[in-house]
């Protein structure tokens, strides 16, 4: 019988564990079974937070910069860079971890300091910037990351508007001449799992803005805002797929940097190196913290059951909690999921010990799959 060949392919259980610490604890419930099974692993993200670990983990080299938080205080935010291809995450710059417990700035958080990290990967010799965004305290179109890369934003009496988005209903005049002319040069990709508009009732103000602290009038002010930002720097390009990533800082990618969105998860699995591994596999464990509906669109392990479906090899999932049914996980290419909400059904105490949760989880995907 041929030697089983497993590759470890998951993302994060956010609140809980790294994807690499899942990999981890994946890897030692299955040798506890079966000792000697020849297990690769490939911690994945699918171009949200976590998407520099990720990288890292695959081999690239940690980076780290100063730069402006979305409150507008300095924070420390990495990149990570291999040869000339960087992969920047705007979170670790401009993410909702950067605010205090309870504290939101939805009209004038700033994505500011995702430019000062763009910026940081073009000194260091980037000439391919994978730029994941996703995770963001911001709705400001993105005007913040153009501003630090040497854009202006100018109101009817030639000042600067503030930061944020709210401040753009003021905006009288946008000059792009003063951009960074290295990005001129560049292949950035906007990596995304989300293909929203910048506005309207699937923009980003509206779908997203609640989770930023946004009232229903804040999420009004910043759709105006957002929209009258777009009729002068251009319109067309509001409504494309990945415009409203982010709180729109894809549009500003797409209508001043050059960008072209491509679905994070397969962006990351390229960069990743995931094709070469999944023809070395037999088996695929991927996985996240909720299996869900929103798993379908776009989440690393839909990305990862897809690819390996397409290979001929069979897909097992991990997850904290699974809220699909089993054809919508065969219809995803995933054989069969494995909950730790069953092996410890309170919440709590599933998150708190979600490292043994997973050993033991991984222990009856060795049974079913791996011995004998």
């Amino acid at each position: 019988m041929e030697t089983a060949r497993v590759l470890v392919a998951a993302d994060k259980f956010k609140g809980s564990l790294t994807a690499v610490q899942v990999a981890e604890r994946v890897t030692a419930g299955l040798r506890r079974v079966v000792p000697g099974v020849r297990v690769e692993t490939l911690p994945v993200a699918d171009g949200g937070d976590g998407t520099v670990a990720a990288a890292v983990a695959a081999g690239f080299e940690r980076r780290e910069a100063r730069v402006t938080g979305p409150l507008g205080d300095p924070v420390t935010a990495a990149y990570a860079l291999r040869g000339s291809t960087a992969v920047v995450e705007m979170a670790e710059a401009s993410g909702l971890q950067h605010l205090p417990d309870g504290v939101f700035a939805p009209l004038t958080a700033t994505t500011y300091g995702s430019g000062e990290l763009l910026k940081a990967a073009l000194e260091a010799g980037a000439t391919t910037i994978v730029f994941g965004v996703g995770g963001s305290a911001t709705t400001d179109g993105g005007a913040g990351m153009l501003a630090a890369l040497g854009a202006r934003f100018l109101d009817a009496d030639g000042k600067p508007v503030g930061p944020g988005g709210g401040p753009l209903a003021e905006l009288a005049e946008a000059d792009l001449s003063g951009l960074d002319p290295r990005l001129a040069d560049i292949d950035l990709v906007l990596a995304s799992d989300v293909d929203n508009p910048l506005t309207g009732p699937k923009g980003a103000p509206e779908v997203y803005g609640r989770q930023k602290g946004a009232s229903e009038e804040d999420i009004a002010v910043l759709d105006a805002a957002l929209a009258h930002y777009a009729s002068i720097l251009g319109p067309d390009t509001a409504a494309l797929p990945g415009a409203g990533a982010a709180g729109g800082i894809g549009y500003g990618a797409l209508v001043a940097l050059g960008a072209r969105f491509r679905p994070g998860i397969e962006v990351m699995l390229d960069v990743l190196g995931f094709a070469p591994a999944l023809a070395r596999a037999t088996l695929v464990i991927t996985g996240e913290g909720s299996l869900d509906e929103q798993t379908l669109h776009g989440k690393a392990p839909a990305g990862v059951a897809a690819a390996a479906r397409a290979a001929g090899i069979e897909v097992v999932a991990v997850c904290g909690r699974l809220a699909l049914p089993p054809e919508a996980l065969e219809k995803a290419g995933i054989r069969r999921a494995y909950a730790l909400a069953e092996l410890e059904p309170d919440p709590a105490v599933s998150m708190a010990q979600a490292g043994p949760l997973l050993e033991r989880a991984a222990e009856s995907i060795a049974r079913d799959f791996l011995a004998g």
